[in-house]
């Protein structure tokens, strides 16, 4: 019994030197192996204890995204229960969160993110077009993600919602539920306030195209200026309403 005592002492220290002296540069390998190259960390400094660098999130092409600047930490607690979870900051107001990571599984609990509005353009990139401006915040709930599967529930609150095009400023709060089962992916999108109303729903297979449909009402007062921005995108349907279709 002292011999398997002393012989897991030494394969947890070993485990240690390895996490204290490997390349930060791992952590990009594992992000891009789990989720096809939509998540990346790039310009890492540091060692898989601890360190620095760049967190992305890309299109479906993996070509354009957005990023921010991340440090990470090891908690030292998780080691003896077999688990690799970082302490992540992201330097924003909001406080630092766990990740817990595998070879082949993201996973992550109550945390909260800021984005650009910007960020809404990744999943749908006709969104592009609009430059929208406004704050995204990133609420999960719960978060597991696997190569070939997704399991959680987040919202995304769109806030000062606004175009470059349109004098009209804030267009309204928005907020974006997500519930995915592993299998399927739930949709619901409903206006918070705000001149432009805008609703929508959608389910899609998980790893699948989205199909999603989102109606947007202009009020008459905003039509003149409101319609234009919208048809870039859009499909008039009459007098002030649009429906604008992701799949």
């Amino acid at each position: 019994m002292k011999h398997r005592h002393m012989l897991a002492i030494g394969l947890a220290a070993y485990a240690l030197a390895l996490i204290a002296s490997a390349p930060a540069s791992l952590l990009d390998a594992g992000l891009r192996h789990i989720t096809d190259s939509r998540l990346r960390l790039a310009a890492t400094q540091g060692t898989l204890w601890s360190g620095s660098g760049q967190f992305e999130i890309r299109d479906s092409n993996k070509v354009t995204g957005i990023s921010r600047s991340l440090d990470w930490r090891i908690r030292l607690s998780a080691l003896p229960r077999g688990k690799l979870v970082y302490e992540i900051d992201l330097g924003q107001s909001r406080r630092p969160f766990p990740v817990t990571l595998s070879p082949s599984r993201i996973a992550l609990t109550d945390t909260d993110i800021d984005l650009p509005a910007a960020a809404l353009a990744l999943g749908a990139p006709r969104l592009a077009a609009l430059n929208l401006t406004g704050d995204i915040l990133l609420h999960i709930d719960s978060l597991s993600i696997e190569r070939e599967q997704t399991l959680g529930k987040l919202s995304l609150q769109w806030r000062n919602a606004g175009s470059a095009y349109t004098s009209i400023s804030p267009l309204g709060n928005y907020e974006l539920n997500l519930d995915s089962d592993g299998k399927t992916i739930q949709a619901l999108l409903h206006t918070l306030d705000g001149p432009l109303q805008l609703d929508g729903n959608g389910s899609w297979i998980n790893g699948g195209n989205p199909d999603f449909l989102a109606v947007a009402r202009v009020p008459p007062q905003h039509r003149q200026q409101l319609s234009p921005l919208l048809r870039m995108i859009a499909t008039e349907r009459g007098a002030g309403d649009f429906e604008f279709q992701l799949h």
